[in-house]
């Protein structure tokens, strides 16, 4: 049986280790734009390692009630949320040993406040693309497909703060320098930002 060539995600917020699995694993990642908004999800909200351990951060958002799917949710940026999480960040990553070489790259990100949460997700998820050194295609769904066929590895629905890691991921985890760990232990399925300030230019030989 082929290797899926195009993995199947949902829009994320400063996504997990595991989206960026797929990208290596397949070089291309197409995002969920057209299904109905899912809240307390990775779709507005990622996971850190803090000084007491694991850190959700979570943006604000506006669901019309007309339209309900992703490409319709509406960044809320009346609440101070991004200075927030930037100085949650700082707070987490300030002493990791790539956060200085990265930080400016990725701040500006959430400093540009795209209107709509698919944007500000899709920019986050390019930028960490390109700075985990993955070759990967981006881009959206035009329409909403249920079930996709054997080429795609679709893992929509199978990433989500309150589960588990999936088993095709688990196996390719190994414990990485972790600023935290010795208190915490090493903790997998956070956001990439953890992976990339901790490892640096390792990070992609970890993913592959």
């Amino acid at each position: 049986m082929n290797s899926p060539s195009c993995a199947v995600v949902s829009a994320a917020y400063f996504p997990p280790v595991e989206y960026f699995m797929a990208a290596a694993m397949t070089g291309r990642l197409l995002i969920e734009s057209r299904e109905s908004y899912i809240k307390q999800s990775y779709r507005n909200r990622c996971r850190i390692y803090a000084c007491d351990g694991i850190l959700s951060l979570t943006v604000p958002v506006s669901v019309p009630d007309a339209a309900r799917t992703m490409d319709s949710v509406v960044v809320d940026y009346s609440r101070p949320w991004r200075l927030q999480h930037e100085r949650a960040i700082m707070s987490a990553y300030g002493t990791s040993a790539f956060f200085e070489y990265y930080r400016d790259d990725i701040l500006p990100v959430l400093d540009s406040c795209p209107e709509r949460l698919l944007d500000l997700d899709v920019m986050l998820t390019e930028k960490l693309t390109g700075l985990l050194g993955i070759r990967c295609e981006i881009s959206c769904t035009d329409s909403y497909v249920e079930t996709y066929g054997p080429d795609f590895l679709d893992i929509r629905y199978a990433l989500h703060p309150k589960k588990t890691v999936p088993e095709i991921f688990r196996n390719r985890y190994r414990p990485y320098y972790q600023v935290f760990s010795e208190r915490f232990g090493f903790i997998p399925g956070l956001s990439a930002l953890d992976l990339l300030f901790n490892e640096g230019p390792d990070a992609f030989s970890y993913l592959m």
